[in-house]
């Protein structure tokens, strides 16, 4: 019987794939590589393009293809056996990463087209990847003496491995917790959806009441909603010491000495390497230059924000003790009484708003807005192989009717599924003797799944995730770059590749944008006028305690990879943004770091500031639709061309000079924000 990872053609056959079938395919990939690769060596003289980095590309397309969709599933259908087979391949595809990364072969048949006569010849997308190359090779250690070669590899193995228990541990700590409630007194204040939500969950248990998980759309409207206090404590408790000493399951699945030993290794690797730390080792591949100009920027934002956060928590403890008589609140107040407050000043909450954004509205609107921007038809594609019945398969064309990409879109919050939204890639344009191979996306939210004869209904920042994610995609599936190394996201500088997704947020605020899709699920009036102005009015709500929130973060990240030491204490650290930038002081039972996905398992180490900095650049960018009009034709073609198409194939600060004449200011996502002029 054939192994369908190694004979399918196209998408994956996803209800093929069992777990017994990963590990032989790998194996086998990788073996075929080892030998295809050393026989491009040795024949292929003089190097050039064609007979040299093309065959090249072609083998790590079909590894990456291969691999995407085993990445994929353990992500979105984890089970036991799965997750086994997955990480059984961790360390094999990881020394042989390290193993190509050090191929003085291949590294010297890179550097022999580089200096040829005809370079000058090659495409620019072509010499990107030649130089990208170059510097990864650097990277891999390549120069390294054969014992601290050794030694890089045995640390890229063991942080591939670590990384994935942090995120297995994590995973498996949401899902251990839930909290079965019987007493109706409890549920309070709690909206409907929810209410049901917990009801259904209770249902497929067998169980009378309700049963709330730690899943987000259970998480977030008790913290935000639920007047029982003890409620919102549990959860809050349960949530923030997910993975960690403090959790309920207290030991069984701690990341505090995953974390200790990712450090470590991250910093061993950058100083065998030649960095500094593991920070300066990061920002080799990203658009900022150096630690400094990093910790310039947070440290600039943090002095314009903190101030207004100071003001707005100010606030929110006068309106909690003047109309509900609460001294002191804890962490597990603010947001029940920030959705007070905002309530009070703005008669509005994300529940008022939710019966207008039906999800598969939102999805036609969504649809609408790239048409226009970008002459987009999006189409859905029955009948495709999915691993849930709840997965959606779409196609992409064209003005002209060409077929420009594909993407899955799974919605729904399910067990097994790891928390968050994201994109990822499927499938990676790239063009060969054969044809060209178009590019497909996995689209990945956890929004309420539909509730009884209700339909899924999306809260409106639920609507900024799913354009945010869709931003990711197009950026993946608009490219028009034929090498693969440099196609979509791929050769993306990291503090850039946020830049498409926090772009296309900007339409879930435009009235032109919301009436493609705000109507009210039963009777499919409109978004009242009346509702959209205070949803303006209420935009930047909280807006400086949110940049806070995010600057700790980005600070957090970044000073553990520039300050790390062997006697280096995370949670003292993480005590020391906070005085510095926080507003809010959590509990000395809060393990916030233990369950920080973004940097101990998600690509984000000394690069969450990221955010900020892409925030910047689409803020800037979204400034020309102001001012040209959010549908404005040209403009739109304009960012379809210089950004979305061009994928990693020029330098990313050379990509947004082509789109706005100039290099980024900050001022425009100080003006969106409402920071510059509370702090002007």
């Amino acid at each position: 019987m054939s192994n369908p990872l190694l004979s399918m053609q196209g998408i994956p056959p996803f209800s093929q794939i069992q777990p017994e079938h990963i590990v032989p395919a790998i194996e086998q990939v990788l073996n075929e590589n080892r030998t295809q690769i050393a026989d491009l060596i040795d024949t292929a003289t003089p190097y050039t393009w064609d007979n040299f980095i093309q065959p090249l590309n072609e083998l790590n397309d079909r590894l990456n293809r291969i691999w995407s969709p085993i990445e994929h599933l353990h992500n979105v259908a984890d089970s036991e056996e799965l997750r086994t087979a997955h990480n059984t391949c961790l360390p094999i595809l990881s020394d042989y990463r390290s193993e190509m990364g050090q191929n003085k072969g291949m590294s010297a048949g890179y550097q022999a087209i580089a200096v040829r006569p005809d370079y000058a010849l090659l495409e620019i997308a072509q010499e990107q990847i030649i130089k990208n190359e170059l510097r990864d090779f650097r990277l891999s250690g390549i120069a390294l003496p054969k014992e601290q070669q050794a030694r890089y590899k045995e640390i890229q193995k063991k942080l591939s491995q670590l990384s994935t228990q942090f995120h297995e541990n994590v995973l498996d700590a949401t899902h251990a917790w839930k909290k079965h409630i019987t007493d109706e007194t409890w549920l309070a204040g709690l909206p409907d959806s929810v209410r049901s939500l917990a009801k259904q969950n209770a249902e497929q248990e067998h169980l009378a009441g309700w049963i709330f998980t730690l899943d987000l759309p259970c998480y977030t409207p008790v913290l935000n909603y639920a007047d029982k206090r003890e409620l919102r404590y549990e959860m809050y408790q349960a949530y923030m010491t997910r993975a960690s000493d403090q959790c309920p399951n207290a030991g069984q699945w701690d990341n505090r000495p995953i974390i200790e030993e990712i450090l470590a290794l991250r910093h061993e690797l950058a100083i065998l390497l030649g960095f500094a730390n593991y920070a300066e080792y990061s920002l080799s591949t990203k658009m900022a230059e150096t630690p400094q100009q990093v910790l310039d920027f947070l440290s600039d934002l943090t002095q314009r924000a903190k101030p207004v956060a100071e003001k707005e928590f100010e606030a929110l403890q006068a309106f909690a003790k003047q109309h509900y008589g609460v001294d002191t609140l804890e962490m597990w107040d603010v947001p029940y009484y920030s959705e007070k407050l905002r309530q009070h000043d703005y008669e509005l909450s994300e529940e008022t708003l939710r019966p207008y954004f039906p999800l598969a509205k939102v999805l036609a609107g969504l649809f609408g807005v790239v048409q226009r921007l970008y002459g987009l038809s999006i189409q859905r594609h029955d009948g495709v192989d999915t691993w849930h019945e709840d997965v959606q398969f779409f196609d992409i064309y064209d003005e002209s009717g060409t077929l420009r990409g594909q993407f899955y879109l799974d919605c729904y919050a399910r067990r097994g599924k790891r928390g968050g939204a994201w994109m990822d890639e499927c499938i990676i344009r790239h063009r060969t003797a054969h044809g060209l191979q178009i590019p497909v996306a996995y689209l990945a939210c956890n929004f309420t799944p539909p509730v009884g004869k209700k339909p899924a209904l999306l809260t409106h920042r639920e609507v900024r995730t799913l354009f945010h994610e869709f931003g990711h995609g197009l950026h993946h599936i608009l490219t028009q770059v034929d090498y693969a190394p440099v196609a979509g996201i791929n050769g993306v500088a990291w503090d850039a590749v946020e830049l498409p997704s926090q772009f296309l947020e900007n339409w879930c605020w435009e009235k032109q944008a919301l009436d493609l899709f705000a109507a009210h699920y039963e009777t499919d009036e409109p978004l009242p006028d009346e509702l959209f102005e205070k949803m303006i009015s209420a935009k930047n709500f909280q807006a400086g305690l949110f940049m806070a929130r995010q600057l700790e973060f980005a600070l957090f990240d970044f000073r553990l990879h520039t300050e790390y030491s062997s006697d280096l204490n995370v949670q003292t650290l993480l005590d020391s943004v906070r005085q510095k930038v926080a507003v809010l002081f959590p509990p000395a039972f809060n393990r916030f770091q233990n369950s920080f996905l973004h940097i101990f398992s998600g690509g984000y180490a000394a690069g969450y500031y990221s955010y900020k900095w892409a925030e910047v650049l689409s803020a800037d960018a979204f400034s020309q639709f102001e001012e040209n009009g959010i549908f404005d034709k040209a403009t739109g073609q304009a960012f379809l061309h210089t950004i979305l198409e061009k994928g990693g194939s020029r330098e990313a600060m050379a990509l947004f000079r082509a789109f706005m004449g100039r290099e980024p200011k900050i001022d425009a996502l100080l003006k969106q924000s409402g920071i510059y002029l509370a702090s002007s």
